[in-house]
């Protein structure tokens, strides 16, 4: 193999064909064609929404946390409150309500930690991180028809070694810890 000092190529995108529409992403075969290769693949693409994560901290440096049966795995998941944005919506305002509907807490300031995307190799979505402090329980619940969820608040250094023992699993809930724990080192000086 013979690695380019200029680094990888980037594939032209020729055309796609949806291949599925759901509920939850629409999914492509898109073709793209190697510029030095000249050879041409078909992809399979997932185009979901973008998602949004709240890390919603309590008055007593408590972290709000969801657990609740995921199929994908067919068990449970101790995560922290998130869902789906709206196309165009804004992260911030998408998490506040994410937060308000899954767990009934609300806070100020809230802010955005970062964004990520999910899996690069198949799906064209980014999942946003926000951060809600000052987080009460202050609203009736809001739950999808398919959502039942434990909701608990634990102490942040409990969830952020609960997050570095493997006792949280998800992989999008460890980035928003991760990107979360820098914030809170800060608040701890």
């Amino acid at each position: 193999m013979n690695p380019s000092k200029s680094g990888p190529a980037r594939w032209e995108k020729l055309a796609h064909t949806t291949l599925a529409s759901t509920r939850v992403f629409d999914l492509h075969s898109t073709r793209y064609r190697h510029p030095v290769r000249a050879t041409e693949r078909d992809f399979i693409v997932a185009h979901p929404p973008d998602w949004v994560n709240v890390v919603a901290l309590t008055p007593d440096h408590r972290l709000v946390l969801v657990r609740q049966f995921r199929f994908g795995i067919d068990g449970f998941s101790l995560e922290i409150p998130g869902g789906v944005m709206a196309r165009g919506e804004d992260p911030v305002v998408a998490g506040l309500r994410e937060l308000r509907e899954e767990t009934g807490f609300a806070g100020t300031p809230a802010r955005l930690l970062g964004s990520v995307h999910p899996n690069p190799a198949i799906q064209s979505n980014r999942c946003h991180f926000v951060l809600v402090e000052q987080a009460i329980l202050s609203a009736p619940l809001e739950w999808d028809t398919d959502e039942e969820i434990e909701i608990t608040t634990q102490p942040v250094n409990e969830v952020l070694a609960l997050a570095h023992s493997g006792g949280i699993t998800h992989g999008l809930v460890l980035d928003a810890l991760f990107h979360f724990e820098k914030h809170w080192r800060k608040l701890q000086q």
